[in-house]
């Protein structure tokens, strides 16, 4: 199978430009001390970053989950604020899982369990996005709910955790509260608005537990 072609910005070096092989790229920052380059998937998004300034498309290695100047103004644009947002982690998968709610604006965290023993990040991302409906539901809140797990939003639509994972007593613990969410699920009307968080253009969800 051949590799994806990239496009490689090179905002400062030897040469700068787009360039549209890696041979190229390196030959441009090669013992240039400080070189900007970043690879980019396709040519019009290359071009965009070209034309931009490096810092909007580029995060630190040391706080590599904080979102680049320009993901920031997105964010500050296009986010509902008036939101809590979801996720999980997990440490292997299956593997030790955990999964929280925080208020959107703040990132102050509203809800959190585990980590349970095993399960997989599916189900944490499930768990939390019906622990989320279920504290909003409970509370008469108009607020939407964002989540990065297009499969976790999938299983809510159908109110079924539709993991692989096999049953066992290790994973006893996360399984009771599958089935306590399922069962809530199905005997409540969800009018929350599950709203996707857009990851690529905003950065990590806040709710990130930051182990990327």
């Amino acid at each position: 199978m051949s590799k994806k072609k990239k496009f490689y910005v090179v905002w400062k070096g030897n040469k700068t430009g787009i360039f549209e092989s890696w041979e190229d790229c390196k030959a441009a920052i090669k013992s240039f001390k400080g070189a900007q380059y970043k690879s980019f998937p396709t040519f019009a998004e290359a071009k965009k970053a070209f034309n931009g300034a490096y810092a909007d498309f580029i995060t630190s290695k040391k706080n590599k989950n904080k979102p680049s100047p320009l993901q920031q103004k997105k964010v500050a644009e296009e986010v509902n604020f008036h939101s809590i947002a979801v996720d999980a982690a997990s440490s292997g998968n299956p593997g030790k899982v955990e999964y929280r709610g925080v208020d959107t604006q703040t990132k102050k965290q509203l809800f959190h369990q585990g980590p349970f023993a095993q399960g997989t990040n599916n189900i944490g991302e499930f768990l939390a996005l019906v622990h989320g409906l279920a504290l909003l539901n409970n509370q008469k809140s108009d607020k939407v709910i964002y989540s990065d797990s297009k499969i976790a939003m999938s299983w809510v639509r159908k109110k079924n955790c539709n993991t692989k994972l096999p049953r066992s007593k290790k994973n006893a613990d996360i399984f009771a509260l599958v089935d306590r969410a399922e069962a809530w699920l199905n005997t409540n009307r969800v009018a929350t608005k599950v709203l996707k968080w857009n990851t690529k253009e905003w950065g990590e969800i806040p709710a990130d537990f930051g182990r990327k």
